[in-house]
């Protein structure tokens, strides 16, 4: 089963660039201006889109996303209109668009149904930052059978045995959280974050893994591509449009990216 998310972090890396992947929430502030900044953001060097659902007890996020998730929710968003934003985005581009969700949200619009709109709407898969791949029988089983990606977390505290198995479960990449706590730039990327791409590499010949929390230089971009696949950056993309709109957006895209390829 081919990974667009995959193929894109490989074939940068092999004609020896780096990768940025960019978070930002489906509908902050509106769902329309969400679509729209998420595809300037592909458009000006995001290599893959984070797309994050808004959710009520975002417990994994930092303030600056908690106050974007807040303001869709208050704006109306709903669930569905995930799928919405999905479509017309990949409509635009050819960037991978991978979903960021709690599991409980998935859970109750069912899992298959969720995997199902999303596939039909051009989503490469599903980031589930709560949902460790002990409990994720059914939608390995059916990200199976819709040929979505599915990234797992790999942590500082992750045994290898718990690494092994998020290496061999996951598809797109691992998501190697640099450090334990919640999103947010850093001034810096913490030390753990070697140590877990460390762990991945022993566990893994194949697997990919992008290191997120805490990144939000150009320089965090560029020496986190110099021992990873890619560089997960939220807070700062979020923070950069709630300031200046797309505009700011824009220019923080095209500077946490400038150096990353050849």
């Amino acid at each position: 089963m081919i990974s667009q998310t995959s193929a894109v972090l490989k074939a940068n890396k092999a004609a020896g660039n780096g990768n940025l992947i960019g978070y930002f929430p489906a509908g902050y502030p509106t769902l329309d201006e969400s679509i729209e900044a998420s595809i300037a953001m592909c458009q000006n060097g995001v290599d893959v889109l984070e797309l994050g659902v808004p959710y009520s007890d975002p417990v994994m996020d930092g303030i600056v996303i908690q106050e974007a998730t807040m303001t869709a929710l208050e704006n109306g968003f709903k669930l569905k209109q995930t799928f919405d934003a999905v479509r017309e985005i990949t409509a635009k581009v050819d960037t991978p668009v991978l979903v960021m969700t709690y599991w409980n949200p998935v859970i109750q619009y069912g899992i298959e149904n969720f995997a199902r709109d999303l596939a039909a709407a051009g989503g490469a898969g599903l980031i589930t930052p709560d949902l460790i791949p002990d409990e994720a029988a059914e939608w390995l089983e059916i990200s199976d059978k819709y040929e979505l990606d599915r990234v797992f977390l790999g942590t500082p505290s992750s045994s290898p045995e718990r690494m092994k198995t998020a290496c061999d479960l996951s598809r797109g990449f691992v998501y190697a959280v640099s450090t334990m706590g919640i999103t947010g730039a850093r001034a810096e990327v913490d030390a753990n974050a070697r140590k877990v791409v460390a762990k991945v590499r022993e566990a893994s010949e194949t697997a990919n893994t992008a290191v997120g929390i805490g990144i939000s230089t150009a320089d965090q971009v560029v020496e986190v591509n110099s021992y990873s696949d890619g560089a997960i950056v939220g807070s700062a993309f979020v923070r950069a449009y709630a300031d200046g709109g797309v505009e700011a957006l824009v220019a923080k895209t095209v500077e946490l990216s400038a150096r990353l390829k050849n």
